[in-house]
């Protein structure tokens, strides 16, 4: 790929999935946070208005990626898989996630509109996930906002939760392998046993080596992991709004990312 872009945010969700920014908005809030290019990882889903790998949209290197959700005997991880392209075998298992969202969504807002005695007005739909309903919940009646929401109801212990079926790790390293420039696990150290997610780390080609976590860190175990595995260093915000940077990589760093990823093409809104 040319050189150019010299700051990078590569983990950013938008309406595809559980974000509020929109394809459309992209180049501006880039632009406002200090980066010129930047990832799109949303959960489980291609971004349908993104046509090619990578594209240049009003002066921002866009790649179009994907965050996968995966199984491990120990936990579930996060794999961000960068420059996808839709293969049959990624598409056919994106398209089973995305029915079981839609089936996991149903269950879900009928398990609180009965709990509650409420109508939450939100249609299941593909790329639904959790924030989508705890907005709706906040936004409604009942008395609780966003956390409150996942804290009372819908998270993980709540009486409202209902599991996803997640693909196996080793499809999904798989999977992206075959249709991404690179894959990279994404915040390891957010998971319950991090020491089992750094393990994961030898099927990778890379780890999300900068992240807003909000708590201390071991960056001296992540560090001997790159080097051990000789990764490829990826970091962003994980930002769900408009509000990109607040986590980036910059230098070598943006080089050696740069490296792997096909030329930009023309942004056309009309997609592929």
């Amino acid at each position: 790929m040319d050189a150019g872009p010299s700051r990078a945010d590569l983990h950013v969700h938008t309406t595809a999935s559980d974000g509020t920014l929109t394809i459309d908005r992209l180049p501006a809030a880039a632009a406002a946070g200090g980066v010129d290019l930047v990832a799109v990882t949303d959960h489980d889903v291609i971004h349908p208005e993104l046509p090619a790998p990578v594209v240049s949209i009003d002066g921002i290197v866009v790649v179009r990626s994907i965050e996968l959700r995966v199984q491990t005997p120990v936990q579930q991880l996060d794999l961000l898989g960068y420059a996808v392209r839709p293969t049959d075998d990624l598409v056919a298992e994106l398209d089973r996630i995305q029915r079981d969202r839609i089936d996991r969504g149903t269950r879900i807002i009928n398990a609180v509109e009965n709990r509650l005695d409420i109508e939450l007005g939100i249609e299941p739909r593909a790329g639904i996930g959790r924030p989508h309903i705890a907005r709706a919940i906040a936004d409604s009646d009942a008395p609780y906002d966003f956390d409150g929401a996942f804290d009372e109801l819908i998270g993980n212990d709540g009486p409202c939760y209902v599991a996803r079926d997640v693909t196996p790790f080793d499809r999904g390293v798989k999977l992206l392998a075959n249709a991404c420039a690179f894959v990279s696990l994404a915040h390891p150290f957010r998971y319950p046993d991090p020491a089992a997610a750094l393990s994961r780390l030898d099927s990778l080609d890379a780890v999300e080596r900068y992240y807003p976590y909000g708590f201390d860190v071991d960056t001296d175990r992540l560090e001997a992991a790159i080097d051990r595995d000789e990764l490829l260093v990826t970091g962003g915000s994980d930002a769900h709004s408009d509000q990109l940077g607040l986590v980036s990589i910059d230098g070598d760093t943006v080089t050696e990312v740069r490296e792997l990823l096909p030329r930009a093409q023309p942004y056309s809104s009309s997609g592929s």
